[in-house]
């Protein structure tokens, strides 16, 4: 009898970390790397927050609480959602986890069963298709491409919905791609999800904040009222307010399923860390100022890589709307080989390569669904993007 779960084998370990943990590897030998895998920030958590932390310590909160979040925090998710998103909701309507990935983890356990379907644009973010696999869900990926502006189309969107379908899981700003969807944009995939009640939107808005330009954000129980009731909108404070090691997500939607979605809580991880609850209170709650200037910042290292990987031979890079990724495609380097003599017949080839020659650490498409491509965090310094720039087009330059 084999000793570990069947379940094992349906999932791969995230490809990001797995980059991130070679590029660690290589530098602790003394490789000159330059980390371009990791997806969070590379600015301090502000200081009011962080003051927050230290006093929750100070006054003792440092006991279990409520399973899925402590009340304070939940009336300022409430808020929240009023200020930025026009959507009201009861705090029996709001779910806290540890990092928005429980929180979507919770979800598809608590509602997902064998032979449901649960559809998934890509590029998609890692870990969508092996978390509905863990929870014995079927995801039916959709490939967004190019020539759409890595967004799935209402046709697309249609064609994809058959009756076992549960969920529709939707990223906007995108991870990996930095698409992010307009509202005559969502409003156009809402009329495709009016016509299809079975079918319930998991929606995805941990870059909500982090937008450039022109762009406005929306979510899709925002422009669209009469789907709120078969709505989960999912955020966090890892990615805005530079939390990522808090470890603090959350939720809102119908309270069934938020019932539902703490009972797995209560059962696996328990409440979230009761000091990251108090620094997200303050989070939520306090200065939102520091946000436009470490989007500023964020906007400016978007348009150095951009202009830098388009002049790269056989690369074409868009313009992402938000978050802090490109996503170029590298069709006209696909079947060359390398100056130091690897045939690139994929884009895990071409990124295996790229670390291993010029010591530039990126993640390859195929870990995000869609192919040839690869995905740069730019959450990193103006002078180490520049020269992961100098670095690629180099090895680009090279390529035969």
């Amino acid at each position: 009898m084999p000793f570990l779960s069947d379940t094992l084998s349906r999932v791969q370990p995230s490809p990001t970390i797995a980059m991130t943990n070679k590029a660690a590897e290589l530098k602790a030998e003394g490789r000159d790397i330059i980390g371009l895998s990791a997806g969070e920030p590379d600015f301090d958590t502000p200081a009011h927050i962080a003051e927050a932390g230290r006093r929750a310590i100070a006054e003792g909160r440092t006991r279990y609480t409520a399973v899925d979040g402590i009340p304070e925090l939940k009336r300022a998710i409430r808020a929240k959602f009023a200020r930025d998103n026009d959507l009201d909701y009861a705090p029996s309507e709001i779910s806290v986890g540890t990092g928005g990935k429980q929180v979507l983890y919770n979800a598809l356990t608590a509602t997902l069963n064998p032979g449901d379907e649960v559809i998934i644009p890509a590029p998609y973010w890692v870990s969508y298709p092996d978390m509905v696999r863990l929870a014995g869900g079927t995801p039916v990926t959709v490939a967004c491409g190019l020539d759409t502006g890595f967004k799935i189309t209402p046709a697309q969107l249609e064609a994809a919905i058959t009756p076992a379908t549960k969920w529709f899981v939707f990223n906007s700003p995108s991870n990996p791609t930095g698409a992010g969807y307009g509202w005559e944009e969502l409003a156009a995939l809402t009329e495709v999800l009016l016509r299809h009640p079975h079918v319930w939107v998991l929606t995805d808005d941990m870059y909500e904040h982090l937008t450039f330009g022109d762009f406005r954000f929306c979510t899709p129980a925002q422009v669209e009222p009469a789907l709120k009731p078969r709505t989960l909108t999912v955020n966090g404070v890892s990615k805005a307010y530079a939390m990522t090691g808090w470890r603090i997500g959350y939720a809102a939607g119908p309270e069934p399923l938020i019932r539902a979605m703490a009972k797995v809580q209560s059962q696996s991880t328990s409440n979230p860390s009761s000091i990251s609850q108090w620094a997200a209170v303050e989070a939520l709650d306090g200065p939102q100022d520091f946000i436009a200037d470490n989007n500023a910042v964020f906007a400016r290292r978007r348009d150095l890589v951009v202009e830098g990987l388009n002049a790269c031979p056989g690369v074409t890079c868009p313009v992402p709307d938000g978050a802090f990724y490109v996503y170029p495609d590298i069709s006209g380097c696909i079947g060359k080989t390398s100056a130091g003599g690897t045939a690139i017949e994929t884009d895990e080839d071409f990124a295996t390569a790229l670390l291993e020659e010029e010591g530039v650490a990126v993640v390859f498409g195929a870990a995000f669904g869609l192919s040839p491509n690869f995905r740069v965090s730019y959450a990193t310094s103006d002078a180490m993007l520049s020269e992961a720039c100098v670095r690629i087009r180099r090895f680009c330059e090279g390529l035969r």
